[in-house]
């Protein structure tokens, strides 16, 4: 492995390491009869929903109370919620490689990411990973900035020595206000182009 890297890299799961979240969720709402925007449109306009879905990713509620509790709130039976939200992920092969390739190249590597199962996070994946941040294990969710400050301790950088990578714009909007760079994921091309000027490593 090459020397340290003075930068740190942290990377979202879900929408970043794998294909987008919210076509999953839309799969799964065409295959209930609902609307395709209903899951989406309940967790950015219903406050409710919203607080059902962070309790869940604090570890406050069990799956299957959130699947009961959303499952009223969209319309549709709770057996098999969680898992059909998100049966469509697959993995983002270029952004995986491109935090192998940053682990090689000597810049530490964390996921930091909001959610309450480890069935999605195998050996392999943890594997890329100098630390692990996860909501429910943690008790804290994005984009609070204390988990952004775990992550960075985690990985032994100060966070203005992190680059942090979302597809959400809040939550790359608390890390930034704890002084991290961060990359609104929309492209992996792009998004790897712009940590290799910012890691000053090949990736692509």
């Amino acid at each position: 492995m090459a020397a340290a890297n003075e930068k740190a890299l942290l990377v979202d799961f879900g929408g970043v390491l794998t294909t987008d979240i919210w076509s999953s969720f839309s799969a799964f709402c065409v295959e209930r009869g609902l609307d395709p925007d209903a899951a989406k449109k309940l967790f950015r306009e219903n406050p409710e929903a919203l607080e059902e879905l962070r309790r869940l990713e604090r570890g406050e509620a069990d799956p299957q109370e959130f699947e009961r509790r959303f499952a009223n709130l969209l319309g549709t039976e709770p057996e098999g919620l969680v898992e059909g939200l998100f049966s469509g992920l697959g993995p983002a092969d270029e952004m995986l490689t491109a935090v192998r390739r940053a682990r090689e190249g000597g810049a530490p590597t964390g996921l930091v990411s909001n959610s309450w199962v480890m069935d999605h996070y195998t050996d392999d994946l943890r594997e890329l990973f100098d630390a692990v941040v996860i909501s429910g294990e943690v008790g804290m969710h994005k984009p609070e900035p204390d988990i952004f400050e775990l992550a960075a301790r985690r990985v032994n950088r100060d966070p203005s020595d992190c680059v942090f990578v979302d597809d959400l714009r809040e939550n790359c909007a608390g890390a930034e206000a704890l002084g991290m760079t961060a990359i609104l994921h929309r492209d992996p091309a792009a998004t790897i182009a712009r940590l290799e000027d910012l890691l000053g490593l090949k990736l692509g």
